[in-house]
């Protein structure tokens, strides 16, 4: 009957803690790791009240009471701490002996209420946190244990202490299993704080991972599959992104009013825009939907549009999904910086490309109406021929409204260059292409410019006749572009100032297009000394 009247009490404080950690306010007390003095004064408070009430209910037998006051003691210094064992062990051993000072149990439960609250702080600070309720209930039996002896020890009656420690030391000790009831009952509160944050962030990292592909294209259309995304792992009933003006993607409840149609953004969207902060209604009636949360996106430090999720439901929006939300936000609010990020460095290098193309043009033309004026005296009708084919080659180039060619345009380019320059050369130059039937993309005067430097500064300061091989091979999983001449051959010192960027200004061609190979694959110019002449190539990976 006394060991039951134990857990009873047990039972009652174990009953009244499980019902304070379902209120808001404890539950975000316990899972503090800093608590303010007010907070720390407020469990301490609760405790010293369990102690002090286990022994006001405590059953009488023999002059002693059995009684929790040991496990309010240990759980409380064990789980919270000094501030809460230690007040709590000399309250409630104090008020023990004050309610029975001459009975004959009343200084060793004094002595033992102390020596528990020291315990348990010294439990709660030297050991390990999953250990506490193994640890507690070793501590609670030790405690139990020593009011035992005490009894003994201290008491002039010794057959009255024989008497009623026969009667109380087991329910007494057996009830200390209590403790690790109620240390795990806290504990496992604030091991499903972490659980629900560790859910949490997989499930915002899991919506980030959906959803960067469509962030990287950042359209209409890519953010109503953003808005989807989120849709599905939030089990929402709608959700919208919209800019600091205007909804830009809206997907549920109500989407067909959202097609192809320009809504404003809303008062309350606004005032999150304008404030940053997040805002939650859950007693919401608008358009059916009765649970709403904003969350403002940034970029730059600054509030760039937000993010809303709908539920027709009211008090929807609880702990769980803010703490989501808040992630959710951050993750996405990088990858809107990053797409823009990566929007301008691609504008860039598009700037970059065409100003290292358009360099080349006028180069070109000028060495091929000085090759025309040579003609236009000696050789009139074939002048004539050059100028039309410089003609088409210029209209060619001037008409082009894409980036990339096929690369058998290319060649065609090339060929027209080269019969201008045979034209001025003679027999001096031999040119022969050795193409294969494939139509891989490259940018305009890739290759042309390769042949101008080979015939130029390989063919014509030699004194012999030179040849030039233009070859397009396919490999096995690219297309290789190779140029070799048998000219004078290119100094050593003039490759390695090409891969440091520090060329001559008179090979700006040369140096446009590797560059440009760069910046549209990574991969240069591969140049080589052969034993008569220079060998240049550049790889393009195969499309197919």
């Amino acid at each position: 009957m006394m060991l039951l009247a134990v857990f009873e009490r047990a039972a009652l404080m174990l009953m009244t803690l499980f019902l304070l950690t379902r209120t808001q306010l404890f539950q975000s007390i316990v899972k503090k790791t800093h608590r303010r003095p007010v907070e720390t004064a407020m469990i301490s408070s609760l405790f010293i009240l369990f102690a002090v009430f286990s022994t006001y209910t405590g059953l009488n037998v023999d002059g002693s009471l059995v009684n929790v006051r040991i496990i309010a003691v240990l759980s409380g210094g064990i789980i919270f701490g000094p501030w809460v064992g230690i007040p709590a062990g000399i309250i409630a051993g104090i008020h023990r002996y004050l309610i029975d000072v001459d009975g004959p149990t009343s200084v060793a439960c004094l002595i033992t209420s102390v020596f528990a609250g020291l315990l348990a702080t010294w439990i709660h600070c030297r050991c390990i946190k999953k250990n506490y309720a193994q640890l507690g209930i070793l501590a609670g039996m030790c405690c139990e244990m020593l009011t035992m002896v005490l009894i003994v020890v201290l008491s002039d009656n010794k057959v009255q202490a024989y008497n009623i420690v026969s009667h109380i030391s087991f329910p007494m000790i057996v009830g200390t299993l209590s403790i690790g009831l109620i240390i795990k009952l806290v504990q496992d509160l604030d091991e499903e704080k972490d659980l629900i944050a560790a859910q949490q962030a997989k499930l915002a990292l899991d919506i980030a991972n959906k959803t960067l592909p469509y962030f990287r294209i950042n359209t209409r259309h890519a953010l109503q599959k953003v808005c989807s995304i989120i849709r599905f792992y939030t089990d929402a009933d709608a959700v919208a992104i919209t800019n600091t003006q205007d909804v830009r993607a809206y997907v549920g409840c109500g989407e067909e009013q959202f097609l192809d149609a320009h809504h404003q953004i809303s008062k309350m969207t606004r005032q999150a825009v304008e404030s940053g902060e997040q805002i939650i209604s859950n007693n919401l009636n608008v358009h059916n939907f009765h649970s709403l949360l904003i969350i403002p996106l940034w970029e730059n430090g600054e509030v760039s549009g937000t993010l809303k999720i709908f539920y027709c439901q009211p008090d929807h929006i609880r702990m769980s999904l803010r703490e989501m939300a808040i992630g959710l936000s951050q993750i996405i609010s990088t990858q809107m910086e990053v797409s823009r990020i990566e929007q301008l460095k691609q504008m860039a290098t598009k700037a970059e490309f065409s100003a290292l193309q358009s360099k080349i043009n006028p180069h070109f033309l000028f060495n091929a109406l000085n090759a025309i004026s040579t003609l236009i005296r000696i050789r009139p009708d074939d002048a004539r021929q050059l100028i039309a084919n410089l003609a088409d080659f210029l209209r060619y180039n001037l008409e082009r409204d894409v980036e990339l060619i096929d690369i058998q345009e290319e060649i065609q380019q090339v060929r027209d260059y080269v019969a201008i320059e045979q034209a001025r050369f003679g027999s001096k130059l031999e040119v022969v292409f050795d193409i294969d039937d494939v139509h891989h993309c490259v940018p305009c005067l890739l290759i042309q410019p390769l042949v101008e430097n080979a015939i130029l500064h390989g063919i014509q300061p030699s004194r012999i006749p030179g040849k030039v091989l233009i070859a397009v091979k396919k490999g096995v999983d690219d297309v290789v572009i190779t140029i070799t001449d048998t000219g004078v051959g290119i100094d050593q010192q003039m490759i390695d100032k090409l891969y440091q960027g520090k060329i001559d200004s008179h090979r700006i061609g040369l140096n446009n297009v590797h560059q440009r190979l760069l910046l549209l694959y990574g991969d240069g110019l591969h140049i080589r000394r052969l034993e008569q002449g220079t060998m240049m190539q550049f790889f393009i990976k195969d499309q197919d």
